[in-house]
C-alpha cells in the first residue's frame, strides 16, 4: 500500500509537471522564444491564490480572478517585450527573461515578504480516501490529477481538431505563408503566449495548498520544466505529457526507495532518452 499512495503522488506531480511544461513548451516550440522566467509564473500564481484567497476568503473564486490578472499581465508583456524578439537570436530571450525573474522576485519581495505563506486546502476537498486501517489518500491530491488530466484532454482537441489549433501549428511551421493568408500572426502568438503563462499560474494556483508558498519556488521548478520539455521534444504536448510522468515517477520513487541516487536520477532518465533520441521522444504539436 505505500507504495501504492507513492504512485498515486508520482503521477500527480507529474501531472502538475505537466501543466507548467506544456505552457513552456508552447511558447518555445512554436514562438521559438525561451522563456526563462516562465518558471515565475508559477511563483506569481501560488502568490495570487494566496492574496486572494486571504482578501475574499474563497480559494474557489480566487482562481479565475487570479487567472484573468496572469492573462492580462501576459497579453501586456508579449506585446511590450517579448514581440521585438522573435526575429533576434536565443541569447538575447535568455537576458531579458533572466531579467524578469529578478524584477518578478523583487516584486515578490516588496508586496508579500519573505516569509513562507500557506493556503488552506478547500473545505470541500478536504479529507481523505481510506486505503486500508491505516493508510488513507487526501482527495485534493486526486482533485489536482484529475484536473490535470482534464486540461491535457482540452489542450489536444483545441491544437488538434480546431481551426484555432489549426492555425496555431501552421504558424509554428512557416510564419510567413500563414501571414500571407491573411491570418494575424502576431494575435495568435499573443493568444498561444498568454495561455503558456496561464498555465503555468495555474499550476501554481492548485499547487499552493499542498506546498506551501514560498520565495524562490518558480526558480526550483523550472529546470525540471525544462527536462520535460527536451524529453517530451520541443514544441510536443503529447510528449510534455509522458515526459512529465516520466519524470514525476523517477523523481518520487528515487527519493523514497532509493535516496542516495535522487539527486540525479532525474537527469540520468534525460541522458539516457537522449542518447536514444536526441530529438526528444516526439516530434512538435
Amino acid at each position: 500500500m505505500e507504495f501504492l499512495i507513492q504512485l498515486l503522488n508520482s503521477i500527480q506531480y507529474g501531472l502538475l509537471l505537466f501543466l507548467l511544461a506544456s505552457g513552456l513548451t508552447l511558447v518555445f516550440g512554436i514562438m521559438g522564444v525561451i522563456n526563462m522566467a516562465h518558471g515565475s509564473f508559477y511563483m506569481i500564481g501560488a502568490y495570487l491564490a494566496y492574496w486572494l484567497t486571504s482578501k475574499i476568503g474563497n480559494f474557489w473564486l480566487a482562481i479565475p480572478l487570479g487567472l484573468a490578472i496572469v492573462i492580462l499581465l501576459g497579453v501586456v508583456i508579449e506585446g511590450v517585450l517579448f514581440r521585438r524578439l522573435y526575429r533576434r537570436d536565443h541569447l538575447q530571450q535568455v537576458l531579458l527573461t533572466f531579467g524578469l525573474i529578478l524584477i518578478f522576485e523583487e516584486l515578490r519581495s516588496i508586496l508579500f515578504g519573505d516569509e513562507v505563506q500557506g493556503v488552506a486546502v478547500p473545505a470541500i476537498l478536504n479529507n481523505s480516501i481510506p486505503l486500508t486501517d491505516n493508510l488513507s489518500y487526501p482527495v485534493y491530491r486526486l482533485f489536482i490529477s484529475m484536473t490535470c488530466l482534464l486540461i491535457a484532454g482540452a489542450m489536444y482537441w483545441l491544437i488538434q481538431k480546431t481551426r484555432l489549433g489549426m492555425m496555431i501549428r501552421a504558424g509554428s511551421s512557416n510564419r510567413r505563408m500563414v501571414q500571407s493568408l491573411g491570418i494575424n500572426i502576431n494575435r495568435i502568438y499573443s493568444l498561444v503566449f498568454a495561455v503558456g503563462l496561464a498555465l503555468a499560474a495555474f499550476a501554481g494556483m492548485i499547487a499552493a495548498p499542498v506546498s506551501s508558498v514560498y520565495p524562490g519556488m518558480g526558480n526550483q521548478i523550472l529546470i525540471i520544466c525544462f527536462v520535460v520539455v527536451v524529453i517530451g521534444g520541443i514544441g510536443s504536448i503529447k510528449g510534455a505529457l509522458v515526459a512529465a510522468l516520466m519524470i514525476g515517477m523517477t523523481d518520487t520513487l528515487s527519493k523514497v526507495f532509493l535516496p542516495d541516487f535522487s539527486g540525479f536520477a532525474v537527469y540520468l532518465l534525460m541522458a539516457i532518452i537522449l542518447l536514444w533520441r536526441p530529438q526528444g521522444l516526439f516530434k512538435g504539436v
